[in-house]
């Protein structure tokens, strides 16, 4: 029944969405704009065509597996030598149409708690705007750096979502008490700089501390909706809005393979899932690595 609601919301979200977007395009058809959105999709290579790819199977197993999102669309974009404050500027972009959705879901579906979302998102945002001026700076002039730096970091979050394949159940008896000021600022510090982090080390901790699970899930998820909107409108003010290509494939992605996710969470192999993902983002990564240190 939660999740044939979860489903029925999402489906309402991409129905409205899509509408908007099919408004949009013949908008710019009357208006002649068609060739200039043909030019943004053909730029780079055709990379929307790429993106849309990783916006759907990013959303399939942020969906099926509760985090990656972020993980998988920053590994493959540095992996194609993007800049990492544009990597992390189309990310949050994207991200803000898609978490707005998970976060409406878990909302209707009352696996929200007022109190743990206001201790997570008000850090959180602290932490976001730190990280997207921070990144805005070091990613433009010190890019080599920052880049092999997230690509470490997207390295270890790999083979944290690889170990979780060999991980068995654990009897959680007792709440541990956690500091949720210190986790919201690091994570939204983390999420903001490297473009993604925030499900594995927010979410991961709150689980692995005995909050109540559905909790933990729907507040964090609220939480990272509010830090992905200042983030986006940090890069904005900073950056202003580049790359729509990226940022329309991502987004587009994410919004066709939404509705079906909780769908899917129950079909596919969420174990074996982890091993792929996991084994995918640690090769991708120190791919990277080594293009950056020794190229």
């Amino acid at each position: 029944m939660i999740i044939s609601r979860k489903i029925q919301i999402r489906l309402n979200v991409f129905f409205i969405t899509a509408a908007l977007l099919l408004i949009t395009v013949l908008s710019m058809y009357e208006l002649g704009y068609i060739e200039e959105l043909q030019n943004i999709l053909a730029k780079d290579n055709y990379i929307f065509y790429w993106m849309l790819l990783v916006g759907v199977l990013a959303e399939i197993v942020a969906g099926s597996m509760g985090m990656g999102y972020g993980v998988i669309c920053t590994t493959t974009l540095l992996f194609l030598n993007i800049p990492p404050h544009i990597v992390s500027a189309s990310i949050h972009s994207a991200e803000s149409f898609t978490t707005a959705a998970g976060s409406l879901s878990h909302i209707k579906l009352k696996n929200v708690s007022k109190s743990l979302v206001k201790k997570l998102a008000v850090p959180a945002v602290i932490g976001a705007v730190i990280g997207a001026v921070s990144l805005t700076y070091l990613g433009e002039y010190y890019a080599n750096i920052t880049k092999t730096l997230i690509a470490f970091y997207t390295l270890y979050l790999g083979i944290q979502i690889l170990s979780n394949a060999f991980k068995e159940k654990q009897n959680k008896a007792m709440k541990r008490k956690t500091n949720l000021t210190r986790l919201g600022v690091i994570g939204g510090f983390i999420d903001s700089f490297a473009g993604g982090g925030w499900g594995p080390l927010v979410t991961g901790t709150l689980i692995k501390n005995a909050f109540t699970p559905r909790f933990a899930v729907g507040s964090s998820t609220v939480a990272k909706f509010i830090l992905t909107i200042t983030a986006a409108i940090t890069f904005f003010l900073t950056l202003g809005i580049q790359h729509w290509n990226i940022i329309l494939g991502l987004l587009i992605g994410g919004i066709i393979t939404a509705p079906f996710s909780a769908m899917l969470t129950a079909k596919l192999p969420v174990k074996k899932m982890f091993l792929v993902i996991g084994i995918l983002v640690i090769v991708m990564s120190c791919i990277t690595i080594y293009k950056s240190v020794f190229k």
